[in-house]
């Protein structure tokens, strides 16, 4: 089996198709920046896109709604790479994931990850795959009860 993880930010609000199955498939892109420095000691960066499908069950699309541009995600899942021709005849390659695991982690500005920290999988393994995250449910997730300053932490 080749798997791919990836790890970056949304570049538009993901949509959601019905397929003739019944089911229905959630798409978007995710992006991933990585800055490096070449030969000439110059920084640059390289932007990498890959397209996602998310393929769920009728019933179980609410995570979609989380999904929005800008939205820092986890996916992981099947790749596959196709060949394209462009507008102007140049040959390109588009990523493309079949997205079998994925987490929200939060949003840009939320501090790395502070505001997001759900997750939604259709094959996790036993012990709640990767962290003890919250299945993504229909409705928002509560919000924890305020620390007050006289509470005895333990650090």
């Amino acid at each position: 089996m080749l798997k791919l993880i990836a790890i970056g930010n949304l570049g538009g609000d993901a949509e959601v198709r019905d397929l003739p199955s019944g089911q229905k498939v959630i798409s978007f892109s995710v992006a991933h920046t990585e800055k490096f420095t070449d030969r000439n000691n110059q920084l640059q960066e390289r932007t990498t896109w890959v397209r996602c499908s998310y393929f769920r069950p009728s019933d179980r699309v609410a995570v979609a709604q989380y999904l929005t541009k800008g939205t820092q995600v986890y996916v992981e899942g099947t790749p596959d790479a196709r060949g394209y021709t462009t507008r102007d005849g140049q040959q390109g390659v588009s990523l493309e994931l079949n997205v079998r695991d994925l987490q929200l982690l939060g949003t840009r500005g939320s501090g790395g990850g502070e505001g997001g920290g759900m997750s939604a999988s259709s094959t996790r393994p036993a012990g709640g795959g990767y962290g003890n995250m919250p299945a993504a449910s229909s409705s928002a997730p509560e919000p924890l009860p305020p620390v007050s300053e006289e509470d005895d932490l333990p650090f």
